[in-house]
């Protein structure tokens, strides 16, 4: 029985002709640009994420303190610290001279060594905000022993506030093409269902139910949206494929990631069940008789 209605839907997306091929392509569009901004959302995500673990408030301090461990127990202490590292002014000498590399040599020129120490301090979760940051900051401020603070969470304010953007326009974008993609199966099966009213008719008499008729208009919605579905994964595979190995050296500078990720296999199914469910909207929709 189930082989019957199966081979009743593949022979209906075949009768539905240039429409149905338009229900497909609408559905892999509708899709593509689904997870295209998925995509997008997801790296950004990671580079949200990733900025946040490294983000650090630097108090610069007028001096070297006498009792390093209490000043750093006490900021340690303070609201909104989750960590806290003390760097000598010997320790900031020696990373300068790394990242001058060859050019190091005329920092030995100097009288003395001009930079300060400090205190590296890693905000808590609730503190890794711009508003986290400033409060963090005027606390730090208000130390004796800091002379200046700088350090705040507004680059990764304004990197989040892009991945939100994303995720909305992506939504708008795919509910647009997706509620096309629907009509468009809609008018596809109703077109078939035009084509097979005589033979509708004839099963009806002969004692078929009505799931029975109406279950290959459902398989053939359902075959359309994940056959959309194929094709839109498969385009994003393959644009994936091109694409990343070119923009990961430009996302390494600019958003600090090693490697752009494709979509993980929970995420796939997600989005094959997503093409299922609009070609079988797209079906459920159809009035038969038509």
């Amino acid at each position: 029985m189930l082989g019957f209605l199966v081979g009743e839907a593949l022979r209906d997306v075949r009768r539905a002709g240039r429409v149905g091929v338009s229900a497909i392509l609408l559905i892999t569009l509708s899709l593509a640009a689904l997870g295209a901004f998925w995509l997008l959302s997801l790296n950004l995500g990671l580079a949200v994420a990733q900025w946040r673990e490294r983000l650090r408030v630097v108090a610069y301090l007028k001096q070297e303190p006498a009792d390093v461990r209490a000043l750093v127990a006490k900021v340690t202490a303070m609201e909104g610290v989750d960590r806290v590292r003390y760097v000598s002014k010997s320790e900031a000498m020696a990373t300068l001279k790394r990242a001058l590399g060859e050019k190091a040599a005329v920092i030995d020129d100097l009288p003395r060594n001009p930079l300060p120490a400090s205190l590296e301090i890693a905000p808590d979760a609730g503190a890794a905000t711009p508003e986290g940051t400033r409060a963090l900051s005027a606390r730090l401020s208000a130390l004796p022993e800091v002379e200046e603070v700088q350090g705040g969470a507004e680059w990764v304010e304004s990197l989040a506030q892009w991945r939100r953007l994303f995720q909305s326009v992506g939504l708008g974008v795919g509910a647009v093409l997706a509620l096309a993609a629907i009509l468009t199966v809609t008018t596809a099966t109703t077109l078939v269902l035009h084509v097979r009213r005589d033979e509708m008719e004839i099963m009806r008499l002969v004692g078929a139910t009505a799931l029975a008729v109406r279950t290959p208009v459902l398989l053939q919605g359902l075959i359309q949206g994940l056959a959309g579905a194929l094709l839109a994964l498969a385009g994003l595979e393959v644009t994936y494929a091109v694409l990343a190995p070119r923009l990961e050296p430009l996302l390494a500078v600019t958003l600090g990631l090693a490697r752009a990720v494709f979509l993980s296999p929970p995420e796939i199914l997600a989005l094959l069940a997503a093409g299922a469910v609009l070609g079988g909207l797209g079906g459920l929709l159809a009035k038969p008789g038509v």
